[in-house]
Parts: structure tokens; sequence; C-alpha cells
């Protein structure tokens, strides 16, 4: 769409005779909240005391309005978004809004019970009283590095039920009338492995929310709390109205599109992932059947998972601009047959789900590419979440417990190569750096490093993957991996070749090499040995054969692509013309 046509739509919703909207006050609102939550991440960020938190930042903020309706989240994880909704939605169907009073905190993780993806994922929420109405809801959700369950970090990709990966909260209150219950503290915390770290950032948490409520407070006094309710609503409108619009210019049918799952976390054969879009007017039904049946393993998506996947998928397709708020989510119809890994029944294991939430991205991209003009295509990416976590015992008995999330290649676009070593669609946190990792933890990072030849080839290339290398410095290490992509790389498009494949090896380049599964839930490796992963490269765009001399140079310049991948995808002929320019 061009910027003509998107003021075209802007002008016409500000005008509409639905509603009259104050355009200016309206954005300087908007961004008003927006700087509220951004206040709350750096806060929780420079407070915390795990590495998930502070260093890597696998964590976002909200605030909702007294309905429960999402105002403003910071710009963290998109992921994030399906807990922080689904904890607002449980805590107003299990308490009356009566019965809360200013300091009040509650807090919840179940993604059965409370709305959540999985159980590492603590949410706080806490309610903003002004005047003695209750106005809005300070929102906050962190990865916490273990919960307890059946493998230290709480996550495996084998487990069998939601009962073997920790600890399930309901949506309770921790907090009273600004006074902790120290009572419930002790249990959240010492039903963890790490119960001292857990502890601490529960705390973190809540005092964060309190700062994002104060500031909330402050603009909404200052502006009124009438004002402040019609701007609310005002947001919320314009945001529906723009992608009603948007999906109006859609071309009228049903398309989809098959990605997989190389197995379901227990060793089964390959799973289809099916989205299919269907614009219906102003709405847009996304419907997942044709899915695979719920997953033995914990690669299942919960509804809340899935719910935020679909919005991701929409504003980044249609309207990347688009304010992220509950009017967003009007347009939208999301199904998926009960009892796939789409929509899985109770108490199916869900803790790996991002690696699902992924590929399920993915599909819902490729369902796009016969609807959106070559210019908004792009090839598919890693569409991943590979995670490695290693833990060993303290001389004291406690424990270490380093888990890292890593990237891995893009997709190419019709005019240009694939980014390297990113996260992709729902995920957003960063990399653990090697500094913080080596000073915290018993491990060595002996090699960090993007995958030569993972990019699929193409006019344009698909973005290499990353090797991560580590070593372990203590006997007993415990060493868990889930990952996926070892069967079906990226899809390339208009003839773009698929990317590279993910691989796991213990002890690489030595004598005790072994090659070993994607996922790897609780193996014990010695004092010395070390555990390497790859992840997958993206999809190129176009035929090899097209693309230009000088790109094809660069790439063996900078050590991209080796020589004799290099023959293999773009000839022999064009190789020596590249050398040439070097």
């Amino acid at each position: 769409m061009t910027p003509q046509a998107q003021k075209a739509i802007r002008d016409d919703l500000i005008t509409s005779d639905k509603r009259e909207i104050n355009a200016i006050a309206m954005e300087v609102f908007s961004n008003r909240m927006l700087s509220i939550t951004e206040s709350m991440a750096i806060q929780m960020m420079r407070s915390s005391f795990s590495t998930q938190i502070k260093e890597r930042r696998d964590f976002s903020v909200g605030i909702f309005d007294a309905r429960g309706n999402l105002i403003a989240q910071g710009t963290h994880i998109p992921l994030h978004l399906g807990s922080l909704l689904g904890a607002t939605e449980a805590l107003l169907e299990r308490y009356d809004v009566a019965n809360m009073v200013e300091g009040d905190a509650f807090i919840c993780n179940d993604p059965y019970l409370a709305g959540g993806t999985h159980l590492p994922d603590i949410a706080v929420i806490t309610p903003v009283f002004i005047e003695g109405r209750l106005m809005a809801f300070a929102a906050n959700i962190g990865h916490h590095s273990d919960i307890g369950g059946s493998v230290p970090g709480s996550i495996s990709a084998k487990s069998r039920s939601i009962f073997e990966e920790g600890l399930r909260i309901p949506i309770i209150r921790i907090a009273r009338a600004g006074v902790l219950d120290e009572d419930l503290l002790n249990l959240i915390s010492t039903n963890s492995r790490l119960s001292e770290e857990r502890r601490l950032d529960i705390q973190v948490q809540i005092a964060v929310n309190n700062r994002g409520g104060e500031e909330t407070r402050a603009l909404f006094t200052r502006m009124g709390l009438d004002a402040a309710q019609t701007a609310i609503e005002d947001v919320l409108f314009y945001t529906s109205e723009r992608l009603r619009r948007r999906i109006e210019l859609l071309p009228a049918g049903s398309f989809s599109f098959t990605t997989w799952l190389d197995d379901d976390g227990s060793g089964s054969d390959p799973l289809p992932l099916v989205a299919t879009v269907s614009p219906r007017g102003d709405a847009l039904h996304v419907d997942f059947d044709g899915t695979g049946p719920q997953a033995q393993g914990a690669l299942n998506v919960p509804r809340n998972a899935l719910r935020a996947t679909v919005y991701y998928c929409i504003k980044a397709l249609l309207d990347p601009e688009l304010m992220a708020n509950s009017g967003m989510f009007e347009p939208l119809v999301i199904s998926a047959p009960k009892g796939s890994i789409a929509n899985p029944n109770f108490p199916a294991a869900c803790g790996a789900r991002s690696i699902t939430c992924q590929k399920l991205a993915g599909a819902v991209f490729g369902a796009f590419r016969e609807i959106l003009t070559v210019d908004r295509l792009v090839a598919s990416s890693n569409d991943l979440l590979p995670t490695i976590s290693f833990s060993a015992s303290k001389p004291d008995g406690g424990l270490y417990h380093y888990g890292e999330t890593i990237g891995g290649g893009s997709g190419a676009r019709h005019d240009g190569d694939g980014m390297d070593a990113i996260h992709v669609h729902v995920t957003n946190s960063l990399n653990l750096p090697v500094e913080a990792l080596e000073s915290e933890f018993p491990f060595l990072c002996d090699e960090y490093s993007l995958v030569v030849d993972s990019g699929g080839a193409g006019r344009q290339r698909g973005g290499l993957g990353i090797a991560r290398q580590i070593r372990a410095l203590h006997d007993g290490t415990i060493v868990s991996v889930r990952s996926d992509s070892y069967i079906h790389g990226a899809e390339g498009i208009a003839g773009g070749a698929t990317g590279g494949l993910s691989t796991l090896t213990r002890n690489p380049s030595s004598d005790r090499q072994e090659s070993l599964p994607l996922k790897v839930s609780y193996m014990v490796i010695g004092e010395g040995e070390t555990v390497r992963i790859h992840t997958p490269g993206g999809g190129g765009f176009g035929l090899p054969s097209e693309r230009s001399i000088e790109d094809i140079a660069r790439d063996l310049r900078d050590g991209i692509i080796s020589r004799p991948a290099a023959e293999r995808d773009y000839g022999s002929e064009k190789i020596e013309a590249a050398l040439n320019l070097l």
C-alpha cells in the first residue's frame, strides 16, 4: 500500500461519521502511554536479578484499561502479549472489582487456569485506582529460569503433561493493600531450584507495576478522568477501524500454506501446521484446520499463545505501524481444531510452545504470499526458537543454571538478503554476552559464529544461522536442548533455495564426537565436554542464477559462503568471474 493510500485511510477514519476523533490528542495520548511502558521496562531490566531478564530482556510490560482492554504494550516480546491478555482476563473473571483495593497485586502463570502460555512466564497484574475509581491495570511478565518440574529450567520438549513442567499458579493475590503475602511468595520461590532469584525477581515485578501505576495515575489525573476514558476509547476505535480498512483492500477468498514440525517432542513423524486466511469484508478469519494432532511432547500451543502469534502476524503483514492495543483484535477471528497442537486439551504439556508458535507464524506468512504484492513478500525464516540449557551444582548445594534462546537466519526479500543471526516473529530477546555467561556460570563459550553456507541461495540470499558451542567446567553438568528443522528447512520464494538445517553435536571435532537429536531433555556431561548447536538459515528469494556477480564476490570475501557451495548453487563460470573481482 502506498503512503498516499495509508494517509487517505487515516484521514477518513479521523473524520468518520461513526466517531469524531481528535487526531493530535490521540497521538499524544498513545505516545504518552508508550513512554510509561518504556519507563516500566527500563526499571525491570535494571532492577532484576536473573540474567534472563536483566541481560536477555525476556520480559514484557503493558497497561490495560479497567475493562481489560490493552492500551499500550512495551516493544519487547510479541508472544508475551498472549500471557498479559490472558492474565488480565483471568483476573477480571476470578475477582470482583469491588473486592480490589489500592496496593493489591495479583500473580499467575498457568496456561489453563490463568491465560498463560507456559509456566516459566510469570505475570503480575496491579489495579490502578484514582480517587477510588478503578481506571487501569499495570501488568508485566518475566521469564523465570526455573519454576520446578522434572528438569532444571522447567522446560523439556519431552514432557508429557503440564504437571511435569513446574508449579502451576492460578490467578491469586500476592499483595493486599500494599502488604506482600510472604507465605505465598515463599511457596512460589521454594518450588524453584533458584529460590532466591525467584523471590527477588517477583518483588521487582511488583515494584515495576507500582511505578507504571504511579505514572498512569499522574497522566490520567492531569488529563481528567473523563478525558482519559475518552482518549482510551478513541485509540481503540481508531486502531480497529484502521485495520478493518486494510482488510477491506484484500482479495476475497481463502489462502492456505503448510509448514512442518519435524517431530512433536516425543520422536513422532513430522506434523503439518496449516494456516488458512480468509478476508471477509472488513473481518479476517485465520483458521488452522488441517494442523496436526496434539503433541505427546511439550510443543503444544495454548489458546493465548495462538492469539498472540496471529496478532503479531497481522500487524507485521498488514500495518506494521498499527498501535498494539485491543482495537487490533476486534476484526480478527481465530480458530483451531480442538485436540490439535494449536488447541490442545488439558493437561497437555506446553513448555516448548514457542517453537510451534514460530512455525505457525511462518505458516500465516506463507498464506499471505498469494495476497500481498511482491514487494511485501519474504521467504520463510528459520521460524524457530532453539534453546540450550546448562545446569551445574554449586559447592554450597545451590544450582547454576544458564539458559538461552538462539537466533537464526531470516528469509530473503525481493530486494534484499535475509538478516543473519536474529530472532524472528514472536520472540525478541537478546543473546547473553559471552562475558556475562563466563563470569556468572561455570561454562565457557568455545565458539559463537555464523554458520557458513546456511542461507538459502537465490537472487537474494537467505540469512545465516548461528553456531554456539559451550564447554562444561564441572562433572555432572546437566544439558537440555530443544530445537527443530532438521528435516524441513526454510522455504524459498520464486525459485529461491531452502535454508540450512539444524544440527546438535556433542564433543565436535574430537574422537568422542556424537550427533544428537534436536530435543534433549536431561543429558549429563563431564568436565571439558562440549555441546555445539547450529541453528537454521533463511530461505532464498528468486533464482540463484539471477544473483549478481558482485553479490557472490562479496559473500565469498566475507566468508558467508564457501567456494564449493558457491559453485554448486551459482555455477563455476559465475564463481570464476566473482573471484576475479576479489
